[in-house]
């Protein structure tokens, strides 16, 4: 039913008040996507338990506490707005950021009526997701900064505005489509690892596109070619494993 939590991969500046890292349980039926959504949070940085079941939902909650909870509303049990109205009724104050393939208006309104946050349908992007996540951390009473630069991610001359999705190499903007700066927001949260083609694909696009799809090398060309050139490329192939970003002095 949940995951026990591992060690961050990520450096990420926003924190618990006791300095722990920001937690997240994640709620969905999808076996598939539950365990892809697992990993990418724990790359990000997060302390993860997962359930499929909303029945489970206030029983973690009250154990684990999560800074914020991704809730599907279609469930096999109880629906996601009926797990959220009585998470609410017992005063659990968590974020909830509601996953779910029901795209309709009136859905939504369903939803964030019901008292949650925010709405993400599928399929998404899972960068996004993250990004989203810490954007309802940060309002939390119990999540802090670790400095004023919070909202950057650094790495040498490479600089990342989560909050405003922009990026600079030595102070200059690189335009980045939506999926680039995922990729890279990727890979700068996994300094000195070597990121796998499934990984990656996990991460950023949230689903196995097959062996025989080059989304991930045609991504990973493209962002090489406006992050680096020639002479001094930041992402380096690590033949039969994948790829890292180089640390630049």
């Amino acid at each position: 039913m949940n995951s026990e939590p591992l060690v961050p991969a990520s450096t990420s500046a926003l924190r618990r008040s006791d300095g722990s890292a920001l937690r997240v349980l994640i709620v969905d039926d999808e076996v598939l996507l539950l365990d892809a959504l697992a990993i990418a949070f724990r790359s990000d940085g997060w302390d993860v338990r997962t359930t499929d079941r909303g029945l489970d939902v206030l029983v973690l909650a009250r154990k684990f506490e999560p800074d914020v909870i991704i809730l599907d509303i279609m469930l096999p049990d109880v629906d996601g707005v009926e797990v959220l109205a009585r998470l609410r009724g017992g005063r659990k104050d968590s974020r909830v950021l509601f996953l779910t393939a029901k795209d309709a208006h009136a859905d939504k309104i369903a939803g964030l009526t019901a008292g949650g946050d925010d709405y993400v349908t599928k399929p998404f992007s899972i960068g996004e997701l993250i990004a989203r996540a810490r954007s309802l951390a940060r309002s939390s009473a119990n999540v802090i900064s670790a400095d004023a630069d919070a909202d950057w991610m650094v790495s040498g001359d490479l600089r990342l505005d989560e909050q405003n999705r922009e990026a600079q190499r030595d102070g200059s903007p690189i335009e980045l489509s939506g999926t680039e700066f995922d990729l890279l927001q990727f890979f700068m949260r996994n300094p000195r690892r070597v990121l796998t083609r499934d990984e990656i694909l996990a991460h950023v696009w949230g689903f196995d596109f097959g062996t025989k799809s080059n989304l991930v090398e045609m991504y990973v060309l493209r962002l090489r070619r406006k992050i680096g050139s020639d002479d001094d490329p930041k992402i380096h192939t690590v033949r039969g494993a994948g790829y890292i970003l180089k640390q630049s002095p």
